[in-house]
């Protein structure tokens, strides 16, 4: 999809897809977009996808995050995408801790 690669983490690749920076969550790869939207959080465009839980209740969530690069800049947006690491690190260590 891109080849711009400039940065990535465990759980994030981050795209530098002029004009844009892309911030694309790696636990939501092939997930179908399903809409282009104002991400409420970040201000900036976003593309969300469906997951269900187990009831069948579907929830749109954040696939991947569009920042300007005339308004963020890469320090900006990896700092962005380190909270998601941080918040899927800490997920990952209550439901799976003996896990690496």
């Amino acid at each position: 999809m891109h080849d711009n690669l400039v940065k990535k983490g465990q759980f994030y690749f981050i795209y530098d897809n002029r004009p844009d920076l892309i911030l694309e969550d790696k636990t939501k790869r092939g997930l179908e977009v399903r809409e282009r939207v104002l991400d409420d959080k970040y201000g900036v465009e976003a593309d969300r996808g469906m997951i269900y839980d187990m009831d069948g209740n579907g929830h749109k969530v954040g696939i991947r995050w569009y920042f300007p690069q005339s308004k963020y800049s890469l320090e900006h947006v990896v700092k962005i995408a380190q909270e998601i690491d941080s918040r899927y690190k800490a997920i990952r260590e209550m439901t799976c801790p003996d896990d690496d």
